[in-house]
């Protein structure tokens, strides 16, 4: 695949369907050097997924059945919102485990939502058997091409908007998003995974030569709780480094999140800076380093009545 074109073609798609999202430098969290940040978490719905879904939709001839998705919630928000907002019906399976307010995030979209017991996966086996029976289209969370190439266009967006840095961080479900900054950057910025402790599949994969299911647990496993990472990413991320923060580092990176500039995010938009705050990543002397803030749905709602 020309990854580039492909990104740069989802780019000009989703163009005023997607958020332009901000991005800032921030030297508050003691580390000694300022990072640059990019707001993903100010996105549609709540996390970079918008990018992915409507680029899917938008490239795609949806049928009558319209779609289906399988989510920890962030996707299922997403791919709820684009179809809505495309004008297509969506159906949505979730695990228990996304939480009321991605669960309450979902319904207000309009989509037609099934919670089911267990994790991601679960959900996945019921929307793929949900895509069998009606011909809905699926759109998947992060091993699809179209999905890899919208969240690719959050690094392009990037770059257009003046990133300086060598190094980006980037927190790991699936791998839909870091599979996107890879297949962009190929090579001209060093990209650096961050995985919590407890859910972990690419560190897994990249230990063992090829994917593997794993067990997840943790804070942020309603939204990086991929069993198994994407092929799609697997085959990106070779080489790249790979690195696991607990969750106290990651609750620590949310707090000082929002004490130092009233950030408000769930744990897996915290994660890729729970890596530099815990000392998990170390950038070498004069390293520029990035960070992507990827998903603000935190739970529970802390405004909700």
């Amino acid at each position: 695949m020309n990854w580039k074109n492909d990104i740069s073609a989802a780019s000009d798609r989703i163009a005023g369907h997607a958020q332009i999202t901000p991005v800032m430098q921030s030297a508050a969290f003691e580390l000694g050097y300022p990072i640059e940040m990019k707001l993903e978490h100010m996105q549609h719905t709540g996390s970079f997924k918008a990018r992915g879904a409507f680029n899917t939709l938008l490239s795609m001839n949806v049928p009558a059945a319209g779609v289906v998705a399988a989510s920890g919630g962030n996707h299922g928000a997403a791919a709820a919102y684009a179809a809505q907002s495309l004008g297509y019906p969506a159906k949505i399976f979730v695990p228990e485990l996304a939480g009321p307010s991605k669960i309450s995030l979902i319904r207000k979209t309009g989509a037609d939502l099934s919670v089911v017991s267990g994790e991601y996966a679960n959900a996945l086996t019921e929307a793929q058997a949900y895509e069998e029976a009606t011909g809905a289209m699926q759109i998947h969370a992060y091993d699809a091409p179209a999905t890899v190439a919208g969240q690719g266009t959050c690094f392009a967006e990037w770059d257009r908007q003046g990133l300086e840095a060598d190094t980006v961080l980037i927190a790991v479900g699936g791998g839909g998003l870091i599979a996107g900054a890879l297949a962009w950057y190929q090579g001209a910025r060093k990209v650096v995974a961050v995985e919590p402790e407890t859910s972990c599949a690419l560190n897994a994969a990249l230990k063992a030569g090829h994917p593997v299911d794993v067990t997840v647990s943790g804070i942020a496993a309603n939204a990086l709780g991929a069993r198994r990472i994407g092929s799609i990413c697997f085959e990106l991320a070779q080489g790249i480094s790979s690195v696991l923060v607990p969750d106290e580092a990651i609750t620590r990176a949310q707090q000082m999140l929002w004490y130092s500039h009233r950030i408000l995010v769930e744990p897996a938009g915290a994660t890729a800076l729970a890596a530099l705050i815990s000392g998990a990543y170390k950038p070498e002397p004069e390293e520029r380093v990035a960070v992507l803030i990827c998903g603000g749905n935190i739970s529970p709602d802390p405004l909700a009545s």
